[in-house]
């Protein structure tokens, strides 16, 4: 699958986490028109993550939405998954990319110019920056300056999503950083009505991306 700037647009992530209704949680999202998705599984044994992933493989597949696996290649290959996100602590995009070579688009997380070029030359296909206002489902996270963020979109050819605490409250405050969507966790997952919240959200984020 060509991946683009445009995946990015609405890009959900999210796991079970325990929750039955996540797969019909999920299909709400894809059909509210989310343009990605990575699963974030950070505590599931290794068959339970991966049984779990080839289940949101086929359902990212219906809707022909590309699925991220985060923090773990093997799992990613293993269940036909497009790519795969690491953070800075999380490996080696070097070796991410000897290993499954054109097979996995490759994500990584960057919080400055640094660490965004270091990315893009290492054979990274996209960025995810932030927490750009903060987070509520990772603690002792810093927050990333709106200004940083323009920086990293204006210092790489690769697109970038932003990510962290993001909402149709927040979203406009993005106008003009040049990123290319936004990615939502408890905006799209904490709704009541998941399908037209990411309706919501797309519209709004179709408004700032590139901008």
């Amino acid at each position: 699958m060509a991946f683009e700037g445009k995946n990015l647009l609405l890009y959900a992530v999210g796991g079970a986490d325990g929750k039955e209704s996540f797969l019909t949680d999920l299909e709400s999202a894809l059909k509210g028109g989310i343009t990605c998705f990575q699963l974030r599984e950070k505590h599931l044994p290794f068959g339970e993550f991966l049984a779990e992933a080839r289940e949101v493989k086929k359902l990212c597949a219906k809707y022909d939405v590309p699925l991220i696996i985060n923090d773990n290649n093997e799992i990613a290959l293993s269940c036909g998954a497009d790519g795969v996100h690491i953070g800075q602590d999380d490996g080696n995009v070097a070796e991410v990319r000897r290993i499954a070579g054109s097979r996995l688009v490759i994500g990584v997380s960057a919080h400055n110019v640094e660490e965004a070029l270091a990315a893009e030359k290492a054979g990274a296909d996209y960025l995810g920056s932030g927490a750009v206002f903060g987070s509520a489902t990772k603690s002792n996270v810093h927050t990333l300056p709106l200004e940083t963020l323009k920086n990293i979109c204006s210092s790489v050819k690769i697109p970038v999503v932003a990510i962290g605490g993001i909402n149709e409250n927040n979203m406009m405050r993005l106008a003009g950083t040049g990123i290319d969507g936004v990615a939502v966790i408890s905006a799209i997952f904490g709704a009541v009505d998941i399908e037209n919240k990411c309706k919501e959200l797309k519209r709004l984020s179709a408004r700032i991306a590139g901008s």
